[in-house]
């Protein structure tokens, strides 16, 4: 009897192994199992440094901000970030790009060997994220890579992602998600997040709430963590919005970088590329970074899904905000950067996320919008997100597509309609969810 795990073959058969397992949304506090499959595979997420990045939103822009600045500097780099856009092998990247589906299938059988070893011994059998995250370390560990930079899945203690140890521990603005797994207030949630930060860690604490604020600190002092606030010692002097983006200038602990063109809409992409630029410096420890290299790095940034044109005429923007915080973020990045006249919502969510939040955080800034669903079993059916709706926008305001294809040619119906009556011209937002955001880029044809 052959008692070896047969390997995949193709990328499909990865993904349908992976997603048998238990899903993202299923969480139980505990480090044991990923704990024991890093040590089988010779704990990989010891071999490099790690800079480790929590928060509710801004945790992806941030990795990539940072990634892109190490690989200005000559460093190779190891990404992990979630939840994927269109495809998962997004979800891990070498070099500033992710996996081929070649890679991802290597990377699968690297660990696979030992994933049957690991349910054996565990109460629970690995879920589909630890198994990703051991995938990740292992692929860093094989590159390799000088650096990687890590996103947590969900909170932080107990985040698979958490048995790499970072030599910096970024703490990006924390706000209510996921509250029927971390709390439903940010100072509990806070004290999840902060888990990331160890003895030996340099913590890179973004602007927070006062309360979550001294939750960060107490962690940070507890575990003799040096600690780097914005507000406090860096942060943004000005920006101003240009064509493409913003330009911004920057106060880090060691230099100021004035006129850094970023080509991303908002403040809270201009807060995001001053975290990443503090992390980077604490990183290496080291005398300022050449502006010139500074420069480069950030006007080459890209982050799909946010505030991403998709299309013209009309135009179609692109958001993965999935919570009133970053609802909040979005909207005003939409009055800072465009003037769109009407802007129609296309609007998806998840089941179990603040759905009223999203809603109302949007509702000055949507002429109309149109309710649907993306195609996960645990999308909120669009019937009853629009029964929210109609109570935050009126009956005349709201429109109910299920089908996301026709959602958006909806929308773009109702934007080129009402253009041309005043100064702007109308445009179509499309948001409430990663998964219906990758879906919409899938359909519009968006580049990698």
């Amino acid at each position: 009897m052959n008692d070896q795990p047969r390997l995949a073959q193709t990328f499909a058969e990865v993904e349908d192994a992976l997603l048998s397992r238990w899903p993202e949304t299923r969480m139980e506090p505990s480090l044991d199992r990923i704990r024991v499959f890093t040590d089988l595979l010779g704990d990989p997420q010891r071999t490099y440094p790690v800079i480790h990045l929590t928060g509710t939103n801004g945790k992806t822009s941030t990795s990539r901000m940072i990634d892109t600045l190490l690989r200005a500097l000559e460093l190779r780099t190891g990404r992990f970030t979630s939840p994927h856009v269109e495809r998962m092998n997004e979800r891990i990247s070498l070099d500033g790009e992710p996996l081929t589906d070649e890679q991802f299938v290597t990377a699968f059988n690297d660990v696979a060997p030992y994933i049957e070893l690991v349910d054996a011994q565990q109460p629970h059998p690995l879920s589909f994220f630890e198994t990703v995250v051991a995938m990740a370390y292992a692929a860093f560990a094989d590159a390799p890579v000088d650096v990687a930079v890590v996103e947590v899945g969900l909170g932080g203690t107990w985040d698979a992602t958490n048995v790499a140890d970072a030599a910096v521990a970024v703490v990006l603005p924390v706000a209510v998600d996921h509250a029927h797994l971390l709390g439903d207030d940010p100072v509990t949630i806070a004290g999840e997040k902060a888990g990331i930060i160890k003895p030996g860690s340099i913590a890179v604490v973004a602007e927070q709430l006062p309360d979550v604020a001294d939750v960060v600190r107490d962690r940070a002092q507890d575990v003799g963590a040096p600690l780097v606030r914005e507000g406090v010692d860096f942060g943004v002097v000005t920006r101003s919005p240009a064509v493409g983006g913003q330009l911004v200038s920057i106060q880090t602990p060691r230099a100021r970088y004035d006129d850094l063109f970023l080509p991303l809409y908002g403040a809270h992409q201009a807060q995001n590329a001053a975290v990443a630029l503090t992390a980077v410096e604490a990183f290496l420890g080291s005398e300022p970074l050449e502006a010139e290299i500074v420069h480069g790095a950030f006007a080459e940034v890209t982050s799909p899904g946010r505030l991403e044109v998709i299309r013209r005429s009309p135009t179609i923007v692109l958001d993965a905000a999935h919570n009133p915080h970053g609802a909040e973020a979005t909207a005003a990045a939409l009055e800072d950067s465009f003037q769109f006249e009407p802007l129609i919502g296309v609007i998806g969510v998840m089941a179990d996320k603040d759905h009223e939040g999203v809603l109302a955080a949007f509702e000055p800034h949507l002429a109309h919008v149109v309710c649907t669903q993306n195609s996960t079993p645990r999308a909120l059916p669009a019937d009853q997100l629009a029964v929210t709706a109609r109570e935050i926008y009126g009956d005349d305001r709201v429109t109910v597509e299920p089908f996301l294809p026709d959602a958006i040619d909806k929308a773009a119906a109702l934007a080129e309609e009402g253009s041309g009556s005043s100064m702007g011209a109308g445009a179509v937002l499309v948001t409430g969810s990663v998964v219906t955001v990758g879906e919409a880029r899938h359909l519009l044809g968006g580049p990698k």
